[in-house]
């Protein structure tokens, strides 16, 4: 008998794992693992990860998912012509601010996910943040919508190794960690006067992530120190050994590095806007993304004051203990079993 929840893991096969792509592989493996025989993982070939994979989304998925009650769609896009849809909406940034998106990105996103999400089934979202978007911009009743945080792997501890990290990107000395794919959305410019201040210090501000195509415009150069895209098995190393962590993000669904950050036992330091104060909780120093003067004051105190440092590393570690992904899979699959039963 064929499993009644086929699992649409295109976004798990992509080579570079954002928030939403970590999302869709963790669900991929947890939650065949919670309910034997309810799941099945459905993947296209990598090379139909990104734009390619549209059409194997749209029309193969479907298919392929014969015999399933529904499909769970874990990365914001769904079949639009299935009525067995559940889907994830991570946040709608290319509705609300358009113009941080170029190309067919933009536009795709802009026509299918208000279309998908009034006629799924169900609606999941990773925060209280994303829901009231959802109610607010899309019509969507709040009774309809469920709310599944994301969690933090085991491999996020403050005894993470950072050598290969360091090794892997010449940072001999301490420093001060971003991640953040490149665009105007995540608002790196910000931190310039951050940099320059730490740099007085001896410390230095580095950013974690490639671009994007479809992220619009990248930022001009600034004092921040670009590392590229860094690989999965060096992220939680480059997370411990930072001084303190730092995401200056305009909009924000959830914010899972600010919890993979504090898991490393790192202090973190996030903007006051979108989810971000959601996510940590209580956890981190808050600022506005717009004053770089006041980013610039919270990410040296957090680096530097040892009082501070101390109680953002405990409440920090606090925060992320209770956001693991045997829970998100937890809430998803009750969920799922509310349309099941």
């Amino acid at each position: 008998m064929s499993a009644p929840v086929a699992i649409n893991a295109r976004a798990a096969v992509r080579r570079e794992l954002g928030g939403v792509e970590r999302v869709a592989a963790t669900l991929a493996r947890e939650l065949p693992a919670l309910r034997p025989g309810r799941y099945r993982v459905l993947q296209p070939p990598a090379a139909l990860a990104h734009r390619a994979g549209h059409a194997w989304e749209q029309a193969l998925l479907p298919l392929a998912a014969r015999g399933a009650r529904v499909i769970l769609s874990p990365a914001n896009l769904a079949p639009l012509a299935s009525r067995r849809n559940v889907v994830i909406v991570h946040d709608l940034a290319p509705i609300v601010r358009p113009d941080w998106y170029r190309g067919p990105y933009g536009t795709w996103h802009r026509a299918l996910v208000p279309r998908l999400a009034r006629r799924a089934l169900r609606v999941l979202t990773v925060s209280e943040f994303s829901k009231g978007e959802l109610v607010e911009r899309l019509g969507l009743t709040p009774e309809s919508i469920r709310v599944t945080p994301p969690g933090v792997d085991a491999r996020f501890r403050p005894e993470a190794d950072p050598e290969p990290a360091r090794r892997e990107h010449g940072l001999d000395g301490p420093y001060v960690l971003t991640v953040a794919t490149r665009g105007p959305r995540k608002n790196v410019r910000a931190l310039d006067a951050a940099a320059e201040q730490l740099g007085a210090e001896g410390i230095e501000l580095v950013a974690a992530g490639s671009s994007r195509a479809y992220m619009g415009r990248d930022e001009p150069p600034s004092r921040v120190r670009a590392l590229g895209y860094v690989a999965d098995e060096h992220l939680p190393g480059l997370y411990a050994g930072a001084r303190a962590f730092v995401l200056p993000s305009l909009y924000e669904g959830f914010g899972l590095p600010c919890v993979e950050a504090m898991a490393c036992g790192t202090p973190v330091v996030a903007a006051d806007a979108a989810a971000l104060p959601e996510a940590c909780g209580g956890a981190a120093l808050l600022a506005d993304p717009h004053d770089p003067a006041a980013l610039s004051g919270s990410v040296v105190t957090a680096a530097l004051d040892e009082e501070v440092r101390a109680r953002l590393v405990r409440a920090g570690r606090e925060r992320a203990a209770g956001l693991t992904w045997a829970r998100t899979a937890g809430l998803v699959d009750a969920a799922v079993a509310e349309l099941l039963d």
